[in-house]
């Protein structure tokens, strides 16, 4: 056994260690946001050990429901809304939710009324649990405008105003990517440790690649400068 290396450990930079270095750059910080995203993380385990044994747990399969997307939901979108509804309510950060697996935007009750708005899709890709293709959680935190008058046209602000945005992809790996306003960073979660690790510092757009992806099926419906 190296016991070196697992001295060497301890000094991952772990997503709650890298948060809360962030927010000890903002010394008016109450830490209301590092509460929030631990409850995100959260969720995103719990999902992922679903995901993983879906099939054991005999959680492939229809739900016999629909989404608002007109989708069939899958029995694994269903518990992942839960996971995350109950994930987002209990923090005590959050007033409104809007699930892409509910109809109807979710008011947080005022005894665990936040200031933060979550917009998410619990597992986006779900109709590929069956063959085994990465599947993944997307959401959105913006800011509430008024704490006292919470309103449904707080979740339509432009995208610009989001505080933060990422998804989680639950596949081989589990990763865990976060955008603020301060980078974009990407975790890989370790199951031994049951932590996500920062593997993926500070992402960018190289300024130019070596893949050609695009769905030619829609070249028809392209205007003239996406055809060039």
């Amino acid at each position: 056994m190296d016991h070196q290396a697992d001295t060497n450990r301890t000094d991952l930079m772990t997503i709650t260690r890298f948060v809360l270095n962030e927010q000890s750059k903002y010394p008016e910080s109450r830490g209301d946001f590092t509460i929030l995203l631990s409850h995100i993380v959260l969720g995103c385990k719990f999902v992922c050990s679903a995901v993983n044994k879906a099939g054991l747990a005999k959680l492939i399969g229809l739900a016999g429901e629909t989404n608002v997307q007109g989708e069939e939901q899958k029995k694994l979108d269903v518990l992942s809304n839960e996971v995350f509804v109950k994930a987002l309510i209990s923090s005590g950060r959050t007033c409104l939710l809007v699930s892409e697996e509910v109809e109807e935007a979710i008011f947080v009750p005022s005894s665990h009324r936040g200031k933060y708005i979550v917009v998410f899709d619990p597992l986006d890709g779900s109709s590929n649990i069956d063959c085994g293709v990465s599947i993944g959680t997307i959401f959105g935190i913006y800011m509430v405008k008024n704490e006292a008058e919470v309103s449904l046209e707080d979740a339509l602000q432009p995208g610009n105003q989001m505080l933060a945005a990422g998804y989680c992809m639950y596949g081989s790996s589990c990763t865990f990517v976060l955008s603020t306003e301060n980078g974009v960073n990407g975790f890989t979660l370790d199951p031994s440790l049951g932590e996500f690790i920062l593997t993926h510092p500070n992402i960018k757009i190289p300024s130019k690649g070596k893949i050609y992806s695009v769905n030619e099926g829609n070249a028809r419906n392209w205007d003239e400068p996406t055809t060039k």
